[in-house]
């Protein structure tokens, strides 16, 4: 499924702005056209001989670096992050700066000036100010680069999560989870009613927070946390050796504030659950931990695995893994921090966002 908003990217015009492979060509034609503009204004025509074209350099350069700092540096740092106003004075002192740099440098060649032009000072400024639009220009195209970026990362972060989202209608509310569930509460409502009756509740709440919640663009971490419980706890009942622990040293109140996109850490303890195997007859076990710390929220997963199988990013969870990762990098960028570590008896998931 495709979204019709990326036919927008299609066009060679958009594609010539925001690809990669364009960067080269890019930039040149910038330079080519700003400096066709210099060309065309009289300010350089007042200077004789060779000295003429070193003023043209000159001007011409250190516009040049003008533009590139407002692209890669004030448009970046303080646009992009919506300081506007210190963008603008930045932006200005900039151009105050440029301009009087300019003006120091081509003081040296008034004497080259001819003659009739001596008494004239405007001419420098008008050639100066007629390129004030192409440093905004500048910005412009950053601005419609980046909003092409984001719709482009929003629409696969779409096609991906909808993609994840029927996988996981495919492998969770399966009819052999379901199955095998039943069939354990069967079995239990003979020997132990009691347990029975909880297995029903837990299970009634795993399939809710999968047909309701699950379909939301956030959904609160303690819903998120209530989810992995269930499910754990649904596993536990339905093998022997196995134990399972999660832990949150948060605020109730923070836990109940915090929101995240659901299903965030699904991946990592179904693989854990997978992937935690009996190790000499000793009890096998999933451990989570999750915590929310100065605007962060750090989630710990890990399991024991048999030492005499090395588990490896590429058989544990195999395209799931590969999912979440890029669902990560579509939500935040770099802004995440994704740690996985092996050893000869666990397996741990440190994962870091921000909330």
């Amino acid at each position: 499924m495709r979204y019709k908003s990326s036919a927008l990217n299609d066009t060679p015009v958009i594609d010539f702005l925001v690809k990669d492979r364009y960067r080269f060509w890019r930039h040149f034609v910038f330079m080519l056209l700003f400096f066709v503009l210099l060309y065309f204004a009289r300010f350089w025509q007042m200077y004789t001989g060779i000295s003429q074209y070193y003023v043209l350099s000159i001007v011409y350069i250190s516009l040049l670096i003008m533009a590139y700092i407002n692209m890669y540096v004030l448009v970046p740092m303080f646009f992009f992050r919506t300081r506007y106003v210190l963008y603008f004075i930045l932006l200005v002192a900039l151009g105050i700066a440029g301009l009087n740099f300019i003006s120091v440098i081509m003081s040296n060649f008034e004497e080259y000036k001819i003659e009739e032009y001596r008494p004239k000072k405007g001419g420098l400024y008008e050639g100066v100010m007629m390129c004030i639009p192409i440093i905004l220009v500048t910005t412009t195209v950053k601005l419609l680069q980046k909003w092409i970026k984001d719709n482009e990362r929003i629409t696969e972060l779409s096609n991906l999560t909808l993609n994840m989202e029927l996988n996981e209608l495919r492998n969770q509310i399966n009819p052999h989870f379901l199955f095998n569930m039943l069939n354990n509460v069967k079995a239990l409502i003979r020997t132990d009613p009691e347990k029975a009756s909880t297995v029903i509740i837990k299970l009634s709440e795993f399939l809710r927070y999968q047909l309701y919640e699950n379909s939301e663009e956030k959904t609160l971490l303690i819903s998120e946390i209530d989810f992995l419980s269930n499910f754990l706890n649904l596993e536990k009942i339905r093998r022997e050796n196995f134990s399972v622990e999660i832990n949150s040293e948060t605020d109730k109140r923070m836990l109940n504030s915090t929101f995240i996109p659901p299903n965030l850490f699904t991946t990592f303890v179904e693989n854990a659950v997978k992937h935690s195997v009996e190790i000499d007859d000793k009890d096998s076990y999933v451990k989570i931990k999750i915590e929310v710390e100065n605007k962060k929220l750090y989630f710990i997963c890990t399991n024991s695995q048999n030492p005499n199988y090395s588990i490896s990013d590429k058989n544990y969870g195999g395209l799931g893994l590969a999912n979440i990762k890029r669902r990560l990098e579509l939500l935040y960028q770099d802004q995440y921090s994704l740690n996985i570590v092996s050893t000869e008896k666990e397996y741990i998931v440190n994962l870091i966002i921000p909330v």
